[in-house]
């Protein structure tokens, strides 16, 4: 194998993606699969449809898992290992958001639902560590392995309103970090831990926070394309480069990073 088809080559790997229902796990998948990775979704609710979609590109299974249940993950790791026999890659899509842990425009940060705060603390904080320790342990033992874990704009800039949400990014970002350190400093230089940071992509969460019914923007939506350089929202398929990219030989030494795909955002002051 020359240098340039090692850097590349995914053919065979075993990819796990939690959150396996969303669209930004479905086109990372799509991408994976195209490259020969035997994909398996993790879903709290039968994703079927999704499965036999994905199903024209590549092997691809889904699994039911809460990804905030130790015993439901343990479960899952079992069957993976006992059809594939290893885990070469793990992205944590599992995530949202809840209105109640977001700033109403009229209300202020006391009007603030704890318990939705923490809710979505739990889902995108916990919802990334759990997998990461349960999966992680077998890249420990095999001596490689890639964890990609989703962050956000909301972590380096404050994005208003979306508190909860900001908070709980912020420290996914911060856990990266750690667990790059940790893995790397006890169980060698072959297991990697990245996040990605996704710009602006309208989905299903977001589309009535950004646009209008007749398809223009809201005045959020607006202030966001104002603030991005490349003067659009992303495209969901342009996540598959970085994420190619971070699961494959070619960031061999590339770990504790977040990579923005943002067209520009994070790098602009506004001005």
């Amino acid at each position: 194998m020359n240098y340039l088809n090692e850097l590349y080559n995914l053919k065979n790997k075993i990819a796990i993606i939690t959150g396996g229902g969303g669209v930004i796990a479905g086109k990372m998948a799509e991408g994976l699969l195209q490259c020969g990775v035997k994909v398996i979704l993790l879903t709290r609710r039968d994703a079927s449809d999704r499965i036999k979609e994905l199903s024209e590109f590549g092997e691809v299974s889904g699994l039911l898992c809460d990804v905030l249940i130790e015993k439901e993950l343990i479960d899952a790791k079992e069957e993976i290992l006992s059809k594939y026999g290893r885990i070469d890659i793990l992205i944590n899509c599992a995530g949202g958001n809840m209105p109640g842990a977001t700033i109403a425009v009229e209300d202020s940060i006391f009007d603030m639902n704890m318990d939705d705060f923490n809710k979505v603390t739990q889902l995108n904080l916990n919802g990334s560590v759990l997998p990461s320790l349960v999966f992680g342990k077998i890249m420990a033992e095999q001596s490689s392995g890639s964890i990609i874990n989703l962050s956000s704009m909301a972590v380096d800039r404050v994005i208003t309103r979306v508190v909860g949400y900001s908070a709980s990014k912020a420290a996914i970002t911060n856990f990266t970090r750690w667990m790059a350190v940790e893995m790397a400093k006890k169980y060698g230089d072959g297991i990697r831990v990245n996040a990605i940071s996704p710009g602006f992509f309208i989905g299903k969460q977001n589309k009535s926070l950004l646009t209008k019914e007749d398809g223009s923007y809201t005045d959020r939506g607006n202030d966001i394309i104002k603030n991005t350089p490349f003067g659009r929202f992303g495209d969901v398929e342009e996540l598959i480069g970085a994420t190619l990219f971070l699961c494959g030989g070619a960031s061999k030494f590339v770990t504790g990073t977040v990579l923005a795909v943002d067209g520009g955002f994070n790098a602009f002051s506004g001005v």
